[in-house]
């Protein structure tokens, strides 16, 4: 996931004396619960991970939790489609090791132990208060962390239930329930004070509180905002290109911050992806509808509303003063500029694509840099091609973190069954986003790892090797 950037009044209040000491409550629980797991070994940790994820993600339940969210949020679909993300994230944490020795390096010398962080505070965001909790348990609990988790306060009923669900698994296996907890009474002051006094923080939120999680005097990880953009070339396949895009723009409502936001298209395949988009659900907005979208979905300075993010695509129209048809489930807006004052070149967490056009490859890849100066840098950008040449071209200058080729890119980005990216839910926008790391947050962001190191033969190469052409040459 990403992160919304809508409007916000961050509060200025300090903490209260309750809420100081409702966080070193949730503090000294924690600490005591990894105490009381500390004894278990690989074979325990992982019948536990299988366990709370059973208890979240089985069919029944996934589905109960989506139709929660959906009704407390008003965000997303009723679709549980975020269950296949939970049951990745646990296949790759199955596979890893997670304590004693973790990895081996014997050219080098090198043996890593991995150990567990400690308490981490989690962050979560309202468009995703299902899968981001239950997969940083899955996580953590690998590492043998506790988690305090920090729900937002639009959906801390759901989120406070997947919370209850993991301590009730806990329960009935024996362990401390108190490996993880939930702040009842969410508010800005508290998850401050929470960061500072935790070991680790994971931010998946808005970037006020990832920026407070980065000043809170512990470690971070954060991630930044998303403005996923999508490059069609003419060799591509124009109908699964189609197809993949309606998937990745309609899940969920376009909430993910990986969902394709700006298309461009090569000229000489526009006008036939466009009537295959239109085909897909794919709504073409005229101008005057475009309008009328732009007027409702930012305010004045160029903040999203709230009442668009992740809605659909018919009650966004209906906002805007227009109808759909029968059967279009999301809004084509073809655009021409790009700039922070061209709002629909930014990101939009909900079910809106700008499209665009370019003739060549040069100008494809300078749209792509402006759009990424735009916003999103350090996200994610993807690509319809067959031509290598042109996916090594778009993959050596785009500042992004992860690319995807040919595939659903709001569901890609954070691993699927059929790519080896690391599942996840938070995905790190590197030093381009703001962020420490470029990397999907999975299982070695939730652990510390010891080095042992042995001697080996020595490896120095004669200075000759090492200067090259300069070896001997005149001092200048």
């Amino acid at each position: 996931m990403g992160t919304t950037t809508t409007k916000v009044h961050s509060s200025t209040r300090p903490v209260t004396d309750a809420e100081r000491e409702t966080a070193a409550l949730l503090l000294q629980r924690a600490r005591q619960a990894m105490q009381d797991i500390a004894s278990l070994d690989q074979a325990a940790v992982d019948r536990l991970c299988r366990a709370i994820t059973w208890v979240t993600s089985n069919e029944t339940v996934a589905q109960r939790l989506a139709n929660m969210s959906v009704d407390e949020t008003h965000m997303g679909g009723r679709e549980p489609t975020r269950r296949l993300k939970a049951l990745g994230i646990l296949r790759d944490a199955l596979r890893q090791k997670s304590m004693g020795v973790i990895e081996e390096i014997p050219e080098k010398g090198i043996v890593k132990y991995g150990k567990p962080a400690g308490v981490v505070a989690v962050l979560i965001p309202v468009t995703s208060p299902v899968v981001t909790p239950i997969g940083s348990a899955i996580y953590a609990l690998k590492c043998k962390d506790a988690v305090i988790f920090c729900p937002h306060p639009a959906s801390k009923k759901t989120t406070g239930e997947v919370i209850r669900l993991l301590r009730k698994a806990l329960e009935r296996e024996g362990i401390n329930p108190d490996v993880f907890q939930c702040v009842e009474k969410p508010s800005v002051p508290l998850t401050q004070e929470l960061m500072s006094i935790c070991d680790l923080t994971v931010a998946t939120g808005g970037q006020n509180m990832v920026r407070a999680a980065y000043s809170s005097g512990k470690p971070a990880y954060g991630v930044g905002a998303g403005n996923a953009t999508i490059v069609v070339d003419e060799t591509a396949d124009i109908g699964d290109a189609a197809r993949m895009i309606r998937i990745s723009k309609t899940n969920d409502n376009g909430s993910g911050c990986s969902a394709d936001g700006n298309l461009l298209a090569d000229s000489r395949i526009y006008d036939a992806l466009r009537s295959a988009l239109q085909n897909e659900g794919g709504y073409l907005l005229n101008d005057q509808e475009a309008q009328q979208l732009r007027a409702v979905y930012w305010d004045a300075e160029g903040h999203r509303t709230p009442a668009t993010i992740a809605r659909p695509a018919a009650a966004i129209a209906e906002l805007a003063g227009f109808a759909l048809p029968e059967g279009k489930t999301f809004l084509l807006v073809e655009a021409r500029e790009i700039g922070k004052q061209h709002w629909f070149s930014t990101e939009k967490l909900g079910p809106v694509l700008a499209v665009f056009s370019f003739e060549g490859f040069d100008q494809c890849l300078d749209k792509v840099r402006q759009i990424f100066d735009t916003g999103g840098k350090g996200h994610s950008c993807g690509i319809y091609s067959h031509d290598d040449e042109h996916i090594h071209r778009l993959a050596l200058m785009a500042p992004v973190s992860r690319m995807m080729v040919r595939q659903v890119q709001s569901k890609s980005n954070a691993g699927t069954f059929t790519n080896g990216m690391p599942m996840t839910s938070s995905m790190g926008c590197g030093i381009w986003g703001g962020n420490i790391t470029n990397e999907n947050i999975s299982l070695k962001h939730y652990m510390n790892v010891t080095w042992v190191s042995r001697p080996i033969p020595e490896d120095r190469p004669p200075d000759a090797e090492l200067f090259g052409e300069f070896y001997n040459s005149e001092i200048f």
